[in-house]
């Protein structure tokens, strides 16, 4: 049985919105080698105002850029 782990959508909303990852790295004022490591799923944490920025730039909710996989 596998662990169930929080997966990140920033590829598929980028892909939705014709984004880059540089443009979207340019707005919401994070490097992107950190946007690399959300995008890969190797974040161990994201701060919740990191989370508003990514959200006003995408213009999403939380709830579209993260999804709960149970195993």
């Amino acid at each position: 049985m596998t662990d169930p782990t929080i997966r990140v959508r920033l590829d598929e909303l980028l892909k939705e919105r014709d984004m880059t990852l540089t443009e979207l790295s340019n707005r919401v004022q994070i490097t992107v080698v950190n946007l690399s490591i959300l995008k890969n799923g190797h974040a161990r944490a994201i701060r919740f105002s990191t989370l508003m920025r990514l959200c006003d730039a995408l213009d999403c909710q939380p709830g579209d850029l993260l999804r709960y996989d149970r195993p």
